[in-house]
């Protein structure tokens, strides 16, 4: 490895926000972009910016990560979603980090604010929402867990008191459709571990996961987007533990 950063984004049409993104790794010594065959505008953005693209098919997130890993060549990694932005003080801290650690150093976590409906989440378990984004690639392991994957640190790591931005969401639409993913990889996930599911437990679930956003993670003080944020967790819950049985839908279709 010869030192150095680079910046790493996943992306599939990712044009929404991926100016910003970019623009906001420019202090890297290197942009890589692995992208999964785009159809908008997102590899003529990064083309743009200067980046090193590469285009991937789709495996998931962990097998995606592997292949980014593979073609790096820099010291260490600051990966960002085509979502997220790196803020001016982020930049500060991580070219200071990078600089001062030690060769055992895995990496650090940053925090994320995440915007939600009119803004920026303080609560409702959305903040500080450390996350290891800043990395020496070789001592990082990926895996995944259902709709999610993590990174594995196999050394020190530390946090840095600096903030991605984080617009994850568009419209009611868009993040519905995202609940209804995420409940059938969880409901899959949950039936390949032998978990019973219905009506009831997702009723439960849903419950206790809207009294977690809404009062003991205070998302009643995120106002009007910590209650929409805390009905559309319970509806995730409802759904995921509602499809581990998932019925017969009217087969066989001979019956009457």
């Amino acid at each position: 490895m010869k030192s150095g950063i680079t910046g790493l984004v996943l992306t599939y049409n990712g044009e929404r926000l991926l100016d910003k993104c970019l623009a906001s790794l420019a202090f890297c010594d290197r942009v890589l972009v692995v992208d999964s065959f785009s159809s908008d505008s997102t590899v003529a953005i990064a083309a743009k910016y200067g980046a090193d693209i590469l285009q991937n098919a789709w495996k998931g997130p962990a097998a995606q990560f592997i292949y980014a890993f593979k073609q790096i060549n820099t010291e260490w990694v600051v990966s960002l979603d085509q979502d997220e932005i790196c803020t001016d003080e982020l930049r500060d801290a991580i070219l200071k980090a990078t600089a001062a650690a030690p060769a055992e150093q895995a990496g650090f976590y940053t925090r994320r604010r995440n915007w939600y409906y009119d803004r920026f989440m303080k609560h409702s378990g959305w903040y500080p929402d450390r996350l290891l984004r800043v990395f020496r690639p070789e001592l990082m392991k990926v895996e995944v867990s259902g709709a999610h994957y993590s990174f594995h640190p196999q050394g020190p790591t530390q946090n840095i008191e600096a903030d991605i931005l984080h617009y994850p969401y568009e419209s009611f639409s868009q993040h519905l459709d995202k609940i209804n993913s995420y409940a059938q990889q969880g409901a899959e996930d949950l039936r390949r571990k032998g978990t019973k599911g219905g009506i009831l437990a997702g009723m439960g679930h849903g419950f206790a996961r809207f009294m977690k956003l809404y009062l003991f993670q205070k998302g009643f003080l995120d106002g009007r987007a910590g209650f929409i944020n805390a009905t559309h967790g319970a509806f995730y819950a409802y759904l995921k533990y509602l499809r581990v049985e998932e019925g017969n839908w009217g087969a066989p279709y001979d019956k009457r």
